[in-house]
């Protein structure tokens, strides 16, 4: 079987656990990574490090990128050690960050006029899609590059879905985002109040997820983070900051008013403002706690 060489730039929690995907699929690939120690691992498994940017997209056929933010992909792709400026013509890069609409269109643009495709491809799921390769993964840019590397895509992800033009990607996991966020928010101010209001936290919630009120942001958070008080992220909540506030910039192009959006934004500025950034997302209920001077969780004994 004809194997493309991929690079990959990222390693962080999701970018380490989709590049050993590819290694155990058979594909070769060469990693760099900001801080060169997230690369040993990785190594270890037979991937091949690049000293620069620049190396590794001369030797890449297929280039992808998992970013923390915007800043950081257009450091990436531009300027004279870049990818964009360093890789071969026909050569398809792949963007798996959430950025925001217009940032995917401008590279698209740069991308094309060096005769090189630019996807983006935002992902939903988690680490532990990441793991297993059950991502969704939502692709925007030519429909010929995405065939191209539909075959890559299908390790990582089994709802990989093809969007359109080149922004589209990132508009659905922006939209995607903008629920994670209301969601988190909604369900904290519910199982808060109730707390604060005197039923037990373990009660309301099998109440909760067994009723209309049940959403997958409040098992998630329930379930793995704030009922037994672990907050160690799976997405941090700084991304999802990040995140909403580029899906409130979508809204704006429209004309709607971002509501729910603006409420989540608020909370979640404070949560950063407590220290909490860099805690998993579900950690947006800290401060409704902190505010109502109540705690969610298990109790010990029968709930």
């Amino acid at each position: 079987m004809n194997r493309k060489r991929i690079g990959f730039i990222g390693l962080g929690v999701m970018g380490s656990r989709m590049t050993r995907r590819l290694l155990n699929a058979g594909y070769e690939v060469i990693v760099y990574n900001r801080t060169p120690e997230k690369m040993g691992p990785i190594l270890q498994q037979g991937a091949t490090a690049a000293s620069d940017i620049s190396s590794l997209a001369k030797q890449s056929d297929v280039i992808c990128t998992c970013l923390s933010m915007p800043s950081d992909v257009k450091a990436v792709y531009e300027g004279p050690d870049g990818i964009l400026a360093n890789s071969r013509p026909q050569t398809v890069c792949i963007d798996f960050t959430t950025v925001g609409m217009d940032t995917s269109i401008d590279l698209a643009n740069q991308a094309k006029a060096k005769q090189i495709d630019y996807l983006d491809a935002p992902v939903s799921g988690g680490p532990e899609g990441a793991e297993q390769g059950s991502l969704t993964i939502m692709v925007g840019g030519n429909k010929t590059a995405f065939e191209q590397v539909s075959q890559i895509l299908n390790v990582l992800g089994q709802n990989i879905q093809y969007l359109g033009d080149s922004g589209l990607g990132s508009v659905a996991k922006l939209i995607n985002q903008y629920l994670v966020a209301a969601h988190s928010l909604a369900a904290s101010e519910a199982m808060v109040t109730g707390v604060a209001l005197g039923l037990r936290a373990e009660q309301l919630y099998d109440i909760l997820r067994t009723s209309y009120g049940d959403s997958r942001m409040l098992r998630r958070h329930m379930e793995t983070y704030v009922l037994p008080r672990n907050f160690e992220p799976g997405g941090a909540l700084k991304y999802v900051l990040k995140d909403v506030n580029l899906a409130i910039e979508l809204f704006a192009k429209i004309g709607l008013q971002p509501r729910t959006g603006n409420s989540a934004v608020e909370v979640l500025n404070l949560a950063v403002e407590q220290g909490l950034a860099d805690l998993d997302m579900s950690a947006i209920i800290q401060p409704l706690e902190k505010q109502c001077e109540v705690v969610v969780k298990k109790q010990s004994g029968n709930a």
